[in-house]
């Protein structure tokens, strides 16, 4: 796992890159949606498989056991099947979001190990050109001069390497997780890997002005970056002023020679698996926890919604099956779907967790994300195949969704707008992306809650046409209808996005913003095109079903009536159908009425 690896162009790298031979040579690529663009949060959603909301985090300062539930995690998962798990750098977001202790000794067999350099993380070891230190975003270091002369990737890299050396010859099988944290700001990295990026072949994106029709709650006005005596030293005014191109370039080239350095330090700890024999049987997966804005809307840091920020590379490669695999799949996935990912892969006795209820705080062990491996399979089978059309593409997600929270409508330094705490949200932008849209509506949110009544801003960006999401089309009339039902799929949620297939004699759960009335004995047809499902008002069913013993295992939901109730969630049962397509253009009945999400009861 890396750290802020956001957009990279590869044509300006002139050394080889082994993570870019990984793609080409030895694995399948794809592009994940993050969560929410912030360290603690997408690091505790990829790994308890839970999104924010779940989990109550949208900042640094709480523990997921403490204040959401003791949800099992995807370290903790294969420590409980065996496996000899080890943390090396930034896996959990150090501090009060994983205990002070990454989780220890839930997650890990052994104590997880952090480089003891890292604490001199902002130290002012940084060259100014009047020869002076100091605590810079630009920051190419000799490392024999830094303290302890080395750096603190480095420090992993070699704790990760002994690892695997220590590992040789068990028969234990065992989950590696190796945090590097560049290229996360400051941009402090070795100064030989610039030659890899001359300045004269460093570009910014031609669009780097903040957008006329960008709501001002959507931009970040990069706090972390102004904190740094190199971005002071400009005198910026507060939160506008661009900085200028020719320092712009000075940064977008030490971001890439820090992603150069992350991917050297790869390539030892890839090789590291053939030294010590373990690389015909080690699944590995490269990821990182949230992209970076390089001038793009004029922002440079994460803290945003943008494709930029929430978007992050996600490389496989499986021993005997990625092997040749130089493709990269436009699938929609996110960073939950990892958990049940991985442990399809490795074929873990207990299965993938099942699918979260809606209120999951007392599961333990489930998942809000689905595997990826009808995806994998999907690749490799194309990539073996002569004619690509005859592999059949699986039902896959239709949306995923990310979130950032706000202070206020506007960019400010206290609360931070970039990164508020808890007690100072007070807005919430939800965002859906579809194959060829971006929706995003931020509303008011208060106590761990949307209120979707208060609609603040909303953002629409048409990635056909618009890939860098330069022009928001929210206030264009002719969008009104295309808006209407992406908000109504971003307020159903992400159940609603999920693969609709169904089994015969499967449970729906309908859900309703407005309570429909319902009789003792009587069956509300709810159709869609080609299927016909019935309301289980306390009819008999065929043993071992039971409308009343299913719908006890969802709080609110009423399926045996004896009188006229009112509802707002009721369980349907689909029946003599091998499959429905349900979310679709309903014909009649109660999916037809507005305020009407519908999802399958795991």
């Amino acid at each position: 796992m890396d750290q802020e690896h956001g957009p990279m162009d590869t044509e300006s790298v002139s050394g080889p890159l082994s993570v870019l031979k990984m793609i080409d040579f030895t694995s399948c690529y794809w592009k994940v949606v993050k969560i929410q663009a912030l360290c603690a949060p997408s690091r505790n959603s990829l790994l308890t498989s839970r999104r924010p909301d779940t989990l109550h985090l949208y900042d640094f300062y709480s523990y997921w056991r403490d204040v959401a539930g003791n949800f099992t995690t995807l370290p903790q998962y294969f420590k409980q099947h065996g496996y000899h798990t080890m943390s090396v750098g930034k896996v959990f977001h150090p501090g009060v979001s994983s205990n002070w202790s990454d989780d220890q000794p839930y997650s890990w067999s052994q104590y997880p190990y952090h480089p003891s350099t890292q604490k001199y993380k902002e130290s002012a070891v940084c060259s100014n050109s009047d020869g002076t230190l100091g605590k810079n975003i630009v920051c190419p270091v000799e490392v024999h001069f830094q303290p302890g002369k080395t750096l603190p990737d480095l420090q992993s890299l070699h704790a990760a390497m002994k690892f695997l050396k220590e590992r040789q010859g068990s028969h234990q099988p065992f989950l590696l997780a190796v945090g590097f944290h560049k290229p996360h700001v400051p941009l402090k990295y070795p100064r030989k890997y610039l030659k890899h990026h001359p300045l004269d072949s460093v570009q910014l994106p031609d669009v780097r002005q903040r957008p006329s029709a960008l709501p001002t709650v959507a931009w970040n006005p990069w706090t972390d970056l102004r904190e740094r005596d190199d971005i002071a030293a400009l005198n910026l005014s507060f939160p506008f002023q661009p900085i200028p191109d020719w320092y712009g370039k000075l940064i977008k080239q030490s971001y890439y020679a820090a992603v150069t350095y992350i991917d050297d330090l790869v390539g030892q700890l890839t090789n590291q698996l053939d030294i010590t024999g373990h690389s015909n049987d080690t699944i590995i997966l490269l990821i990182g926890d949230h992209g970076w804005s390089m001038a793009e809307h004029g922002e440079w840091s994460k803290f945003s919604n943008f494709d930029v920020a929430v978007n992050v590379p996600f490389l496989l490669s499986i021993p005997g099956q990625t092997e040749g695999c130089s493709r990269s799949s436009h699938a929609l996935v996110e960073l939950v779907d990892i958990f049940p990912t991985l442990v399809e892969l490795a074929e873990l006795p207990g299965g993938v967790p099942p699918l979260c209820p809606d209120n999951s705080s007392s599961v333990t062990l489930c998942t809000e994300g689905i595997s990826l491996v009808p995806l994998i399979q999907q690749e490799i089978a194309s990539m073996h195949q002569e004619n690509q059309a005859k592999v059949s593409t699986p039902r896959w997600k239709t949306g995923v969704f990310s979130q950032y929270p706000r202070p206020g409508i506007y960019p400010t330094y206290k609360p931070n707008s970039d990164k508020p705490r808890l007690k100072d949200i007070r807005i919430m932008g939800y965002t859906l992306r579809t194959q060829r849209h971006k929706y995003t509506e931020w509303v008011h949110f208060d106590d761990n809650k949307a209120d979707w009544s208060q609609v603040i801003a909303r953002e629409l960006y048409d990635h056909k046409l618009d890939s860098g999401e330069d022009l928001n089309l929210a206030d264009r009339p002719q969008f009104a209808k295309l808006m209407g039902r992406l908000s109504q799929q971003l307020r159903a949620g992400w159940r609603y996005s999920l693969p609709k297939h169904i089994e015969p004699w499967s449970f729906i759960v309908a859900k309703r913003d407005e309570p429909w009335e319902v009789k003792k004995g009587k069956d509300i047809p709810l159709r869609w095109k080609y299927h016909v499902g019935k309301l289980c008002a306390g009819r008999p069913l065929p043993a071992p079903f039971s409308c009343l013993d299913r719908s006890d295992e969802l709080s609110g939901v009423l399926a045996e009536l004896r009188e006229w109730l009112t509802l707002l969630m009721a369980l349907f049962l689909f029946n003599d159908v091998s499959e429905a397509w349900y979310g679709k253009k309903a014909l009649g009945g109660v999916g037809k009425e507005k305020g009407v999400s519908l999802f399958p009861l795991q």
